[in-house]
């Protein structure tokens, strides 16, 4: 079965990472904005990294088959520097006009503090001011709820929001109904220390339906598993479920999000 992954940091993963996902069947690939694991010392290392994302990456993954698209932004974990960030803001149109790039994200919170906050509402006046798709990062373990219900809370004081354009990701149980109930795309992260694990994917699909629920591996340079959709189909089978409800997780899905980019010119095979 052909699947996209909509979300995961090819820059931190091999080559023969690539060739197997295209193997299992990834034909598309989206990568958000990252932080590298530590804080950058200027914009031109913002600047670097992101011609690595619309310029090298995609050419990596086109050697493997796979289609890639870029997401352009600040994570949660460089948002503090709220000046610094302005900085990058003001660079950031630059690379949204470029041909491969989605949308702003991976954007949200990190430990929800007041900087971040204000960081965050910077880059959703960007992606609105443009008309472009969001991409959210929720806060992880302990944190999880208060910034989540933070990211809905600003998202519902601008009518300017269109919740079919927007992803809240890194979804668990405790947050995905409120996501759900508010009309966005729901993401699921399948990552084995942080986030959700397949089975637990598949156990909120049963509970809340596959409707506007996409499932991503999130892989990155930590503890990770590029295979993870896969992992996510080949548990779904196991249950019974239809090949169409797969498919409506794992591709159509993600396809009918991404479609929504000016930029997302990929022609699923007939």
């Amino acid at each position: 079965m052909n699947y996209i992954d909509p979300h995961i940091h090819i820059a931190a993963r091999t080559t023969d990472d690539l060739a197997l996902m295209a193997k299992m069947g990834c034909v598309v690939v989206g990568e958000p904005a990252f932080w590298m694991g530590y804080d950058r010392s200027g914009t031109s290392s913002f600047r670097d990294y992101f011609r690595q994302l619309t310029e090298w990456e995609p050419k990596r993954c086109a050697d493997a088959g796979i289609k890639h698209y870029a997401w352009m932004g600040i994570n949660a974990k460089e948002a503090e520097d709220v000046a610094f960030a302005k900085e990058v803001v003001a660079m950031l149109p630059e690379f949204l006009d470029r041909h491969n790039v989605l949308g702003v994200g991976e954007i949200g919170l990190h430990k929800c503090t007041v900087n971040e906050m204000a960081t965050l509402k910077s880059l959703v006046e960007l992606g609105l001011s443009r008309s472009e798709l969001l991409l959210f990062h929720t806060p992880h373990l302990e944190d999880k709820y208060k910034g989540t219900r933070m990211i809905l809370d600003m998202l519902s004081e601008d009518k300017r929001v269109d919740s079919a354009r927007v992803c809240i990701d890194h979804c668990e149980e405790h947050t995905v109904r409120l996501v759900l109930n508010e009309g966005y795309w729901a993401g699921i992260t399948l990552y084995p220390t942080t986030k959700a694990t397949p089975s637990r994917a598949a156990d909120m699909v049963e509970i809340y339906g596959p409707d506007h629920i996409l499932v991503n591996s999130s892989a990155d340079w930590g503890p990770s598993n590029p295979f993870a959709v896969p992992e996510f189909i080949a548990e779904m089978r196991r249950r019974g479920h239809a090949e169409a409800v797969i498919r409506k997780v794992v591709y159509d899905n993600p396809l009918k999000f991404f479609s929504q980019s000016k930029n997302f010119n990929f022609q699923p095979a007939e």
